[in-house]
């Protein structure tokens, strides 16, 4: 592809911030480097890929607010994150994580491992705490 012809489809995924890099030919046929905001078929994709997330962590969210789970899973949800990932980042083994996710056990935590998770999710306490404040990222 040209350097003229990189195709520049804003759909506002990257929100203006960020252009990708795409490797293209220039008028004397050597490659190039130009930044592109997007083209169509890719920003289809990704609004499709987002709006998979985001229904995940809206059924996440529904859950912990019928006390199926708790807070926890809707965090590492909508931090698009996993529990190994959470593991390690606490310091935990994964059958701690796991165990965290339910109620009956998140109730029973204490304030330094609450604080600590708060932390980990770049949040306070009380957004912790209380998911019904928290809007979908």
């Amino acid at each position: 592809m040209k350097s003229k012809d990189v195709p520049q489809d804003d759909a506002n995924m990257l929100q203006g911030k960020f252009k990708e890099p795409v490797y293209s030919l220039d008028e004397n046929g050597n490659y190039t480097v130009v930044k592109s905001v997007g083209w169509d078929p890719k920003n289809e994709v990704m609004q499709e890929a987002w709006d998979v997330i985001n229904e995940k962590v809206e059924a996440t969210r529904e859950k912990v607010l019928a006390g199926e789970l708790s807070p926890i899973a809707f965090h590492l949800e909508n931090n698009l994150m996993d529990v190994s990932l959470l593991a390690k980042y606490m310091g935990f083994w994964k059958w701690k994580v796991k165990r965290h996710l339910k109620p009956k056990h998140f109730k029973k935590l204490k304030e330094d491992v609450l604080e600590k998770y708060a932390e980990v999710f770049s949040i306070s306490k009380d957004e912790l705490m209380d998911i019904t404040k928290i809007t979908n990222k």
